[in-house]
């Protein structure tokens, strides 16, 4: 219960301000004792920095892994780097793999080449394969050469996959056993490990050659009769993967069956690896975290606490789109200069026309790509989806379309005006349901990230097409 405890979130954020207290006493001591002078100034400046960073160690100590970098994430670079100075040596490969892509980064800036090696020698292969990609390249090298045989190949196989392919993903640290034998021998085997790997749930069966015949879960074993054979309560139709099958499918059948581990077999049927659900829920959150940025624009996950210049670099692109975006709005309206001006009342209504599509214009798009991110959503699917969401912008548009026309009728006394910006924002809806519609398929068909600048594209398509379809209707129909 005390694990639970200090563990939960609450906790978690207490020991980052008490971590951060510690930082910021530290400071306060060794500048209150620099302001002294005397013979003994060095010595009390080491005793107190000493016992400061001891407690701070300590309780860095009493951190798991992954809220330890939750700390480091949570800090400014200078007080991150001090705090991984205390993290201890033999915990820095676990740390290393739970950050953040962008903290691994100045983690791994302020480590030389031989800490990196030690911290990456504790991690097994498929944990370095998440490293690797990280690491300097001369360090890379080094720590192949440092690598057992077995190891060596295991880490060239997982790195010959990209990223979203099951391979990169799988876990070698796994049990086998045969068919052949008893119930009562696999259970004496298993006493031999002081411990089982991670999210055990099942072994795998395989033959001489290493072919997978079959899994047996440990609810079975623990439950059959210690008398029975392997094969005769063992599952042999599980659900299996192939490493260069697409990591989003993987995850899904993990959530579809309920799965905590699984094989991965190559084509001839031998047993490679498994996945298990710990790489499952962190790639969906991963991804999750990426749609998100894609969404806005950003290039690539970025450190809160990055330096000016880098987080520039990395939202500069989209800014360049939404500002030419943003001009050719600009000149739509300039188009109807004249119109605003004999008609004040358009200039206060057409930013409501705009910003009403916009958001329905985002609303379809975040369905289309969760579907496509599902699986439930395909390019030939595009039509059905366009003749449902225009059906629906073709129904809000009308109703909110009449809401608005009976505000404008209050507001500016004009029947013809309210009939003209009621159609306006139904049109404008239906611009934004099929622009909705079509970005991400077009994107998906292209091979690109359906996600990707989404946000940015419709809300320029539905600001321009608003200002014009609204400002072009009032300058044929009211002036």
């Amino acid at each position: 219960m005390s694990d639970l405890n200090r563990k939960s979130p609450e906790s978690l954020q207490d020991r980052l301000e008490q971590v951060q207290d510690l930082l910021s006493r530290h400071r306060l001591v060794e500048d209150l004792v620099h302001k002294q002078e005397g013979q003994h100034q060095e010595l009390v400046e080491h005793l107190v920095h000493q016992q400061n960073l001891v407690e701070l160690q300590r309780k860095l100590d009493e951190l798991h892994p992954a809220d330890v970098a939750y700390i480091l994430e949570s800090l400014p670079l200078d007080e991150r780097l001090a705090v991984w100075q205390l993290v201890k040596a033999e915990r820095d490969g676990d740390i290393l793999l739970e950050v953040s892509d962008a903290v691994r980064e100045t983690l791994i800036a302020d480590m030389d080449s031989h800490e990196i090696i030690a911290a990456a020698n504790t991690l097994d292969a498929d944990e370095l394969a998440d490293l690797a990609p990280d690491l300097p390249r001369d360090v890379v090298r080094e720590l192949m050469d440092s690598l057992d045989a077995q190891q060596r190949d295991r880490l060239k196989s997982a790195l010959s996959y990209d990223e979203d392919q099951v391979g990169a993903l799988m876990d070698f640290d796994m049990l086998t056993i045969r068919d052949d034998v008893s119930l009562e021998v696999v259970s004496r085997y298993l006493r031999r490990f002081d411990a089982l790997p991670d999210h055990t749930d099942k072994l795998f069966v395989v033959d001489t050659e290493g072919l997978l015949k079959g899994v047996l879960p440990i609810k079975k074993l623990l439950v059959s009769s210690p008398d029975a054979l392997v094969a005769d309560v063992m599952s042999d139709d599980p659900v299996i993967f192939d490493p260069a099958d697409d990591a989003g499918d993987a995850a899904q059948a993990f959530e579809r069956y309920d799965l905590v581990s699984a094989p991965v077999v190559d084509n001839l049927g031998r047993l490679c690896g498994r996945l298990t659900i710990d790489e499952m829920v962190d790639y969906i959150r991963e991804e999750s975290e990426a749609e998100v940025l894609n969404a806005a624009g950003l290039r690539e996950e970025e450190d809160i606490f990055a330096s000016v210049w880098k987080s520039v670099r990395n939202r500069w692109a989209w800014l360049a789109v939404n500002l030419c975006t943003a001009l050719i709005a600009s000149r739509v309206i300039g188009l109807f200069e004249n119109a605003i001006e004999q008609l004040v009342a358009l200039a206060a209504l057409m930013p409501i026309v705009a910003g009403i599509g916009g958001n329905s214009g985002n609303q379809t798009i975040t369905m289309i790509v969760r579907g496509i991110a599902t699986g439930q959503v395909q390019v030939a699917h595009g039509r059905r989806l366009l003749r449902k969401e225009a059906g629906v912008a073709l129904i809000n548009g009308v109703f909110w379309g009449v809401v608005l026309a009976a505000i404008a009728l209050l507001l500016y006394g004009s029947l013809p005006l309210a009939v003209v910006l009621m159609a306006a924002m139904t049109l404008n809806m239906l611009l934004a349901a099929c622009m909705g519609v079509f970005i991400p398929l077009i994107r998906l068909r292209l091979g690109g990230d359906p996600a990707l600048g989404s946000s940015v594209l419709i809300t320029a398509i539905t600001d321009s097409g608003g200002f014009f379809i609204f400002l072009g209707l009032a300058t044929i129909f009211l002036l």
